[in-house]
């Protein structure tokens, strides 16, 4: 196999990355310059969900695998895009409306929802992405899937403040199945090439509940084909 083209799925992570209500804000600035140390290093402080990023079973399970413990399958593999764009802003995606795509996935298929929701990005309707109830995560679970991923800063419902008041159901439907969950993905209108190989290898922080990743779709052809 040989690829064809490469489709980067992730935002740009800089002081203006939208984050979830309460994360710490992005941070860069220069830790060393060339002028004064004659090398530039950069000093960068942020959550472990800042940008495009995975959370680990441990964000919401005390015993649950952290970033750098899980199974690196986890993170790659053939991908199915599951198109429910065109819904109210934070209306409920159903395991109906999943249904047939669902039918589409099998165990080590990466499931994208495609909510539309990232075009909003940067701005206050951002935060009001619709979001997988309890029976569509199980839904994806019961078909095998164990890595799920969305174009929106959630897979539950995004609360400004205060305690969640339906327990993010989703995260612990799909983090307590043993999966991961990536968020912020972009660029997903440029998937228009059938079975895209996703990576979203995170980076490798010490006991971590989630982590960056710099998620980019593969095509890949055929060895001699066009």
């Amino acid at each position: 196999m040989r690829v064809g083209r490469m489709v980067d799925l992730s935002r740009r992570v800089e002081e203006r990355t939208q984050v979830y209500p309460g994360d710490p804000e992005v941070r860069l600035g220069p830790a060393a310059t060339l002028e004064r140390d004659g090398v530039n290093v950069l000093r960068v402080c942020m959550g472990s969900h800042s940008g495009t990023h995975v959370d680990a079973p441990y964000h919401f399970l005390a015993d649950g695998p952290r970033v750098d413990e899980l199974d690196l399958g986890l993170f790659f593999g053939p991908a199915v895009v599951l198109d429910v764009r065109g819904r109210k802003p934070r209306s409920l995606i159903t395991a109906g409306d999943l249904d047939p795509l669902v039918r589409s996935l099998s165990p080590g298929t990466v499931a994208i929802v495609r909510t539309g929701w990232e075009e909003h990005y940067g701005t206050p309707r951002y935060y009001d992405h619709p979001f997988l109830d309890p029976g569509a995560a199980r839904a994806l679970i019961e078909a095998g899937v164990r890595t799920v991923a969305v174009d929106a800063l959630s897979v539950d419902e995004t609360v400004a403040e205060g305690p969640h008041p339906g327990g993010y159901p989703a995260h612990r439907i799909i983090l307590g199945s043993g999966g991961v969950i990536a968020e912020n993905l972009a660029n997903l209108g440029a998937l228009d090439f059938p079975e895209p190989f996703v990576s979203l290898l995170p980076v490798k922080l010490g006991g971590a509940d989630g982590a960056p990743v710099r998620a980019v779709a593969l095509e890949l052809l055929p060895e001699g084909g066009g």
